[in-house]
């Protein structure tokens, strides 16, 4: 059976649910990876009677379907320290309330729990996310951080997360952590030490997001194989590094995204520098049957043009795993 592709809303919440679904199948997206900000979904509302069945009637009525839904942003404010002006962009006035840091923390954390109820009703199994971090202002370890401050800081994710994850386990749900810097895990080793850090249960697992993986000079596909029993999910981001001219740095500099003096910037699918073959490759040798997920980030092109230009991409190189019948014959040659 062939992957379903569906196309992440994250970054198509400033449009309504309505409008980004009638898109994505007119494109032929075959679902939907459902972001909960904007009007796409809501997790307080997972109670409300009807709600749940709104959601799903817009997803039929347009031939599309949804195997997993996200909520970085919530997520993000569980652990992050400091909770500052940048989180009061993000997130929901019931999440923010006051602004009082931990208070900020709980009541992300609570909407993270009700996002675990919130898939189980929708039918879904996985949720994507972000964790957050109290440790991700270390990273340039100057000053020095000591080991008790960094041992610190994955005490305090377990701490957060345990309970949340107790409610993903009661429901059936999965989390589906996206190693990406600024959080707990954002590369090989952080991801190692965060899995230590909760046992290696397994509510918690990973999305798979080569994007920063590439610019981190990170093995996407390696990474597949060594955490194959953890991938349950995927989003296809693509990365193009542009540090060759002895000015560009890896960091970027603070420079908005598509400056041409940023050492990297995200490109549609295909364009960039992850091994998209090796790595679709990698993924069916070691079974991975869930949805491919478009994130199409590109500030240097139009989304209405970018992201049917990315599903033609997918479609054209996420090709099927040979058959049970291939596999049979071709082992006794």
């Amino acid at each position: 059976m062939a992957r379903p592709i569906t196309l992440f809303t994250g970054q198509w919440a400033d449009l309504p649910f309505e409008e980004v679904a009638r898109l994505a199948s007119g494109w032929g997206y075959d679902g939907l990876e459902i972001a909960c900000w904007g009007d796409h979904l809501d997790p307080w509302r997972v109670d409300e009677p009807g709600y749940v069945e709104g959601r799903l009637e817009i997803l039929e009525r347009h031939g599309l379907k949804v195997w997993t839904i996200s909520n970085h942003l919530k997520g993000q404010a569980v652990c992050d320290d400091p909770i500052d002006a940048r989180h009061r962009d993000m997130l929901p006035d019931v999440v923010w309330g006051n602004g009082d840091p931990e208070g900020v923390r709980t009541r992300a954390a609570e909407e993270m729990r009700l996002t675990a109820r919130l898939a189980r009703k929708l039918g879904v199994d996985t949720v994507v996310g972000f964790t957050g971090s109290s440790i991700w202002k270390y990273v340039a370890m100057f000053p020095p951080a000591t080991q008790a401050m960094i041992d610190a800081g994955y005490e305090d994710f377990a701490r957060r997360w345990n309970p949340i994850l107790d409610v993903f386990d009661g429901e059936g749900v999965r989390f589906a952590h996206e190693v990406h810097p600024s959080e707990i895990a954002y590369d090989y080793w952080t991801t190692h030490a965060a899995l230590d850090a909760i046992d290696h249960r397994e509510a918690f697992g990973l999305n798979w997001d080569p994007s920063h993986m590439v610019w981190q000079d990170i093995d996407p596909v390696s990474f597949l194989w060594d955490f194959r029993d953890r991938i349950y999910h995927v989003d296809c981001k693509d990365t193009k590094k542009r540090m060759t001219n002895g000015r560009n740095g890896r960091l970027g500099s603070h420079l908005p995204w598509a400056d041409p003096r940023r050492g990297w910037d995200f490109v549609s699918t295909g364009h960039g520098e992850v091994p998209w073959e090796d790595a679709f490759r990698m993924l069916t040798t070691i079974g991975y049957e869930g949805p491919i997920s478009v994130e199409w980030e590109d500030a240097g092109m139009d989304r209405l043009v970018g992201a049917p230009e990315a599903l033609e991409f997918v479609r054209r190189t996420a090709f099927d795993a040979p058959t049970a019948a291939f596999d049979a014959a071709f082992s006794v040659r």
